[in-house]
């Protein structure tokens, strides 16, 4: 049996400690070096972040972020547990080559959409292997490069040979789109999503 998801979000930041929502559970703070259920235990706090270790896995969370670890593999397929901020939106925290990101999940994007900084921190030399096209923005057409090849990881899942595209404009946070998210099976039901590998 696969094990159970650990979804853990961080709610607040005080002095050497961190207030965190384990499991949509009720809120509670932990102390640097103190543990909590679920193999959850709090290692540093920073001034806008915190880092963990959760299920054995170092995780570092931005106020808001979730983090979500499926523990062991227990053989089956890698799924990921995402729960709706406020405003509707599934924001988590992963990676793009290694590089940690900020993503928000967007069925309505085409691909994994990225600013150039980000690129630069994910060491994607888009002007030099990418396919520069246009994009059409709230702001209007902006020129975008596609560039396939990325690794790309949310919780347990991770893809290869992610398509993104990369725009030289700020972005807040990486758009989760449809070059990653159509190789997953998606389920929503209400605040949460789960997102299962398929391949």
């Amino acid at each position: 049996m696969p094990a159970a998801a650990t979804d853990v979000a961080l709610a607040g930041l005080l002095p050497n400690r961190a207030v965190v929502v384990i499991d949509g559970g009720s809120p509670r703070t932990l102390a640097v070096g103190g543990k909590a259920t679920n193999g959850v235990k709090l290692l540093a706090v920073e001034a806008d972040a915190a880092v963990f270790e959760i299920d054995g896995k170092r995780q570092r969370l931005v106020l808001g972020d979730h983090a979500v670890s499926t523990g062991g593999s227990g053989g089956g397929a890698a799924t990921a547990t995402l729960t709706a901020e406020r405003g509707g939106h599934f924001l988590t925290q992963g990676s793009i080559n290694g590089a940690t990101m900020r993503f928000m999940v967007d069925t309505g994007a085409t691909f994994v959409a990225m600013s150039a900084a980000d690129a630069a921190r994910a060491r994607i030399d888009y002007r030099a292997k990418g396919q520069q096209g246009a994009m059409t923005t709230a702001n209007g057409v902006i020129p975008a490069w596609k560039v396939q090849g990325n690794m790309v990881r949310l919780g347990d899942i991770t893809l290869y040979d992610v398509e993104v595209t990369v725009q030289e404009v700020g972005m807040p946070f990486v758009l989760l789109g449809m070059s990653f998210l159509n190789r997953l099976e998606m389920k929503r039901d209400g605040d949460t999503m789960t997102l299962k590998k398929r391949y």
